[in-house]
């Protein structure tokens, strides 16, 4: 390691350790958690899965960071727009103690929550880029497995924590008190986070990686190699979003799980991606991403096919092997649809690139969901009936979701080719 390197040791630390607390937040505003609030003011299944999915729809504000691209150093507005941002996170869990009616508070709620998703994603792709310039590129594999592997250890203990306590504070009958506790919970884990950022240092850009935004934008409008990197994360978008987001209340609603076993599958689920991390990030680094991914949609399509089963009955097991399933598959595909981006773009884009990529495949996975939740309202309605047969809508959800990821599958075999390269290293490169 040279002494260059060196002198951010201390920052990849940092990111490492902001990267954990960021997805500590992040847990507490999604999925059952979500749903206890959204159930709470009166919020309809259809409707928290539109909600859930402002996390697509908030990506569809990354194409703003294309124009902040050149605004350097990104650090002081990235901590002070990441730190707003998990302000209005906290502040969701106060709506339900809101004295004004039912509409207005569901109103209030998607007012902070969508404005919380919205300034997290301007700030999401020139954070990244600003981290990962200091992580050597041959060890991106590595790093981002031990990154995530730090977050899932400690998201393990931590979900496990808040879980517990939410069903402490129900079972005394005291469901604003876990309200309170979340709310809080969030405001510490912001000033944490906000001293990560303060703590890590910034790479100098070279006067020559500034591009104008309007010939940036055509370069990469133009780039038909890169396009087709972007396809597979927007392809897998609308299989993930009409699945997962519904998945919430179906937990905690006709599933009848606590949130004692949310957090036990939450535990499940780091391990597991934790364990597969490392590997599959060694495996990309000497094969390629692309190779990598592959493998990934195929289980993270068989755990759909499994979650297409599950009923009560049966709940708490198949609904375990999904999420474990989809924990090998998602201990893949989040770092590969980033690094595939770091393959094939050079240093001076890649914060637009990025932007570009989260901003197509967030508004197609918001759409996605919105077109899932008609359905979902209407077999509901319809006394869970579905084509002549009786089932939940987050079964029917499961099937679809589990086609559509074979079709990205499909998409990426054949999109993407073997090539070596002249090291004689095997490589991918996008079919002509």
């Amino acid at each position: 390691m040279d002494e260059q390197t060196d002198i951010y040791k201390t920052s990849r630390g940092m990111y490492v350790a902001e990267a954990a607390v960021e997805y500590f937040i992040s847990m507490i505003v999604t999925g059952a958690y979500l749903a206890k609030v959204t159930t709470a003011i009166g919020i309809s299944d259809g409707l928290t899965g539109i909600l859930t999915s402002f996390v697509s729809l908030g990506c569809g504000f990354q194409i703003i960071a294309i124009f902040l691209a050149n605004r350097r150093p990104v650090k002081r507005w990235v901590t002070a727009l990441h730190s707003l941002n998990q302000l209005f996170f906290a502040l969701i869990y106060l709506v339900p103690f809101m004295r004004v009616p039912q509409t207005v508070q569901i109103a209030i709620f998607v007012v902070f929550f969508l404005l919380g998703h919205v300034l997290n994603n301007v700030v999401n792709s020139p954070k990244i880029n600003w981290f990962m310039s200091l992580v050597d590129d041959k060890r991106r594999g590595r790093f981002t497995a031990l990154k995530e592997s730090v977050s899932l250890i400690g998201g393990m203990l931590f979900s496990f924590g808040v879980g517990a306590a939410i069903d402490a504070y129900e079972a005394a009958g005291n469901l604003n008190g876990a309200f309170i506790f979340c709310g809080v919970g969030i405001f510490v884990l912001m000033l944490l986070h906000t001293g990560t950022l303060l703590l890590s240092k910034e790479k100098p850009a070279a006067e020559e990686e500034k591009i104008p935004v309007r010939k940036l934008l055509g370069e990469l409008i133009r780039d038909k190699g890169l396009l087709k990197v972007i396809m597979i994360s927007v392809l897998w978008n609308v299989a993930h979003y009409v699945t997962t987001p519904f998945y919430g209340t179906y937990q905690i609603g006709e599933l009848g799980f606590t949130m004692t076993f949310v957090s036990l599958l939450s535990v499940l689920y780091a391990v597991v991606r934790t364990l597969f991390s490392r590997p599959l990030g060694k495996f990309a680094d000497k094969r390629s991403f692309t190779q990598m991914m592959k493998i990934c949609f195929i289980i993270a399509a068989a755990g759909f096919c499994v979650n297409a089963f599950t009923v009560p009955a049966n709940g708490k097991v198949l609904y375990t092997i999904y999420y474990l399933l989809y924990a090998v598959g998602m201990a893949g595909i989040n770092s590969g649809e980033i690094n595939m981006i770091y393959d094939y773009i050079g240093q001076e884009k890649r914060v637009a690139a990025l932007a570009l990529k989260n901003t197509l495949a967030g508004v197609a996975g918001f759409f996605a969901t919105a077109l899932a939740s008609l359905l979902v309202e209407r077999i509901q309605a319809d006394g869970n009936m579905f084509l002549g047969m009786n089932v939940y809508a987050q079964q029917v959800m499961s099937a679809i979701g589990c086609l559509l990821t074979l079709g990205v599958l499909l998409y990426v075999c054949l999109a993407f080719r073997k090539r070596k390269n002249p090291s004689g290293e095997v490589r991918e490169t996008q079919a002509k």
